[in-house]
């Protein structure tokens, strides 16, 4: 990024397509049951005859259950900062000497994390978060993995403007969830789960955040739950699509900087982590109100994994793997032996000594078609198929050997565990 002692980045995981917007200004028509003259030349009449006006004090009483919850909830979303270290041998920076000394209201010091005087701890994005827990002198707050990915420190911002360093927990790029931990002594407000299965499609819910960064903080967005379980393609920082999601759909307002903030119900629980929005299609036509949250079962389950071993543990085959649509029809064929109809599926390039798929008797150039019961067209399906399942769980495997349909089960290990050697 150029400038980025400069330049603020609000982060949300965009699917597609430039975001625009602006602002609409709309007027009051007063329309009064007294004839009014038309001719250009007549002056209404009334008891203010200099033409000045004045305003009258009238006050109105509003009440509303999104109110509450925002009033309830709202010391509980923070902004959260990814600090990256940047070079400053360039720039007004530079030359006035590198770091500036800026500390939070914590005592620590924002750049500490500086290895050399050619560069420094800058703002490099933003995004939001939720404080979940209390325990002892520390608090939790869940944001997105996106939102702190590549942090050399990261630092949050309260509702009421306290800044504050935080400290990485654990994160899991497969959710798109992350966990932080800060000083417990600031926090007054900590945040409650509800059950994502019990939402309905046309209920309210509410989003708070951070949408273009921290100048917003604490924004209340409202919509509707638009769908409760959409299914929607997962990729990395890469582009390449790693699996698939499912993903709470809703139409409250979700901007960049939204990222990892809370979807609340009426009853002020939190139902999802807004993750992501879509903006425009595969085809480039403009996209409004389809924002996506992750699923609040989703999200307990997960982040109480992170908290407990900084990481979520699971299963793997033991296998480095290919998309069969890759590879050209006359090498399906020759090399794999399929037959014709056989054109979506998995094949195993590699397998590794002690691996489930070693045990299970799978081979190079093997092609897996259906695990535990799902069809598997491609390493997305893969691995959404594997990742449904638990280390140590016995799974059914339908695969190709030598043109040949073949099925077998195997008990699966931990990724660390079934990827010791390499064997062919």
């Amino acid at each position: 990024m150029a400038n980025n002692s400069l330049v603020k980045v609000a982060v949300t995981a965009l699917v597609a397509g430039l975001l625009g917007g602006g602002v609409a200004y709309g007027g009051i028509n007063y329309m009064s049951n007294n004839n009014v003259s038309t001719s250009s030349t007549s002056v209404p009449t009334g008891s203010n005859k200099s033409g000045s006006t004045s305003t009258t004090n009238v006050k109105v009483n509003v009440s509303s259950q999104a109110t509450k919850v925002f009033k309830d909830n709202k010391a509980a979303v923070v902004s959260v900062i990814n600090l990256q270290k940047q070079n400053t041998s360039s720039g007004w920076s530079g030359i006035l000497g590198g770091d500036d000394g800026s500390s939070d209201s914590d005592g620590s010091n924002s750049n500490s994390g500086s290895s050399s005087s050619n560069s420094k701890l800058q703002e490099y994005s933003e995004g939001s978060g939720l404080i979940y827990k209390k325990s002892g002198s520390a608090a939790y707050i869940v944001t997105n993995n996106h939102v702190v990915s590549g942090s050399n420190a990261i630092r949050v911002i309260m509702s009421d403007g306290t800044k504050l360093s935080a400290k990485l927990v654990g994160t899991d790029s497969v959710t798109d969830l992350a966990v932080l931990k800060i000083n417990a002594a600031k926090v007054s407000k900590i945040a409650s789960f509800g059950n994502s299965d019990s939402i309905e499609v046309g209920e309210s819910a509410l989003a708070i955040g951070s949408p273009l960064g921290s100048n917003y903080a604490t924004t209340l967005t409202e919509g509707i739950i638009s769908a409760k379980k959409r299914t929607i393609a997962t990729t990395n920082t890469s582009g390449q699509q790693t699996g698939y999601a499912t993903v709470i759909q809703t139409d409250a307002a979700i901007n960049p900087g939204n990222s990892g903030g809370p979807l609340f119900n009426l009853a002020g629980q939190v139902v999802g982590i807004n993750s992501m929005k879509l903006s425009s299609d595969s085809s480039g036509t403009s996209v409004e109100g389809m924002g996506f949250a992750i699923p609040s079962n989703e999200v307990v389950k997960i982040i109480n994994e992170l908290v407990k071993n900084g990481e979520v543990v699971r299963p793997a085959l033991g296998v480095a793997t290919y998309n069969l649509s890759n590879i050209q029809a006359s090498d399906r064929k020759s090399v794999l032996k399929l037959p014709t109809s056989v054109t979506k599926g998995v094949v195993i390039m590699k397998t590794y000594t002690g691996s489930p798929a070693k045990k299970a008797g799978l081979t190079k150039y093997d092609v897996i078609t259906e695990l535990g019961g799902k069809k598997i067209t491609s390493l997305a399906t893969l691995r959404t198929a594997l990742y449904d399942h638990q280390v140590n769980d016995t799974v059914s495997v339908k695969y190709y050997h030598n043109g040949k349909l073949k099925r077998t089960t195997m008990k699966l290990t931990e990724t660390t565990k079934a990827l010791t050697k390499q064997s062919n």
